[in-house]
C-alpha cells in the first residue's frame, strides 16, 4: 500500500485525523500535514498510539509542514475549513507533482462568515470542491469525497462507519483510484457520485446533515438504497 503515500492537509483536525486513523490502521502510509509542524507531530504521535493499541504493530504516520506534506504525496486530502481553503492551497500549490490527485473534503459551511453551521455559502465556482479545482495545476485532478463520514464516526475504531461514501469528479480513472481507500474503511461503501459538479449537492447535504445531528444528538451518515 505504500505506493500510495497520502498526505492529509489539515490533518490536526477531527476529520483528518479520522481518516487517518482509518487509513493507518489498514496499512497505508499517511503525512499529517499542518502550519504548525509542533501540532502536526503531536496529532501524528496520538494516532500512532491509537492505532498500535488497535493492532497495527508499525503505523506509518509521519507530520511535516502542509507544504512538505504536499510535495511527497501522490494523493492528497484536503480537510480544512473553508475560510482556509483557498490560502492553504495556494501555499501547497507550488509542490504538487502533475497526476497528483487531490480529494476535497471542503465544505462551505456559513460559519465561515459567522453563520450557521447546517447551511452552506454560496459560491461563483459552484462547489468548494470546483474551486479547488479551479487552483489545481495541470495535470492534477481534483475528486471530492468523505463530506459525510464524520469525525466521530471515523474516531470509533471498535464501530463500524455506516456511511456510503460518494465521490465526485470529472475523470473516472481519478474516482475509481479512490475506490480502495473508501473500501478499507469498515462499514463504508464506494458511491461514483458523477461529475465534479455534484459536489454542490454533497456539500449542501453535509450541511443539512450536521442539522440533523444537532437535532436528534447522533451522527448521521447517508445511504444509497438500490445498488
Amino acid at each position: 500500500m505504500g505506493d500510495q503515500p497520502i498526505a492529509i492537509i489539515g490533518g490536526t483536525g477531527d476529520q483528518g485525523k479520522g481518516l487517518a486513523l482509518r487509513w493507518s490502521l489498514a496499512g497505508y502510509s499517511v503525512t499529517i500535514g499542518s502550519r504548525d509542524l509542533s501540532r502536526a507531530q503531536r496529532a501524528a504521535d496520538e494516532i500512532i498510539s491509537t492505532v498500535s493499541s488497535h493492532g497495527q504493530a508499525k503505523p506509518s504516520i509521519s507530520a511535516a509542514l502542509n507544504s512538505d506534506a504536499a510535495a511527497a504525496a501522490s494523493l492528497i486530502v484536503l480537510t480544512v475549513p473553508f475560510e482556509a481553503q483557498i490560502p492553504i492551497f495556494k501555499e501547497i500549490r507550488p509542490g504538487i507533482k502533475p497526476e497528483t490527485l487531490i480529494v476535497d473534503v471542503t465544505v462551505p459551511l456559513e460559519t465561515a462568515v459567522g453563520g450557521k453551521p447546517a447551511r452552506v455559502l454560496g459560491l461563483w465556482a459552484g462547489s468548494a470542491a470546483e474551486q479547488c479545482a479551479e487552483m489545481a495545476p495541470p495535470g492534477v485532478n481534483t475528486v471530492s469525497a468523505f463530506h459525510n463520514a464524520g469525525a466521530a464516526a471515523l474516531a470509533a475504531l471498535e464501530q463500524d462507519v455506516d456511511c456510503d461514501i460518494i465521490v465526485c469528479g470529472d475523470d473516472k480513472n481519478s474516482k475509481e483510484r479512490l475506490r480502495p481507500l473508501v473500501e478499507v474503511i469498515p462499514g463504508c461503501r464506494y458511491i461514483d457520485g458523477g461529475v465534479l459538479a455534484n459536489s454542490r449537492t454533497i456539500e449542501a447535504m453535509t450541511a443539512f446533515l450536521i442539522g440533523i445531528n444537532l437535532r436528534y444528538k447522533t451522527h448521521a451518515g447517508i445511504r444509497i438504497t438500490g445498488i
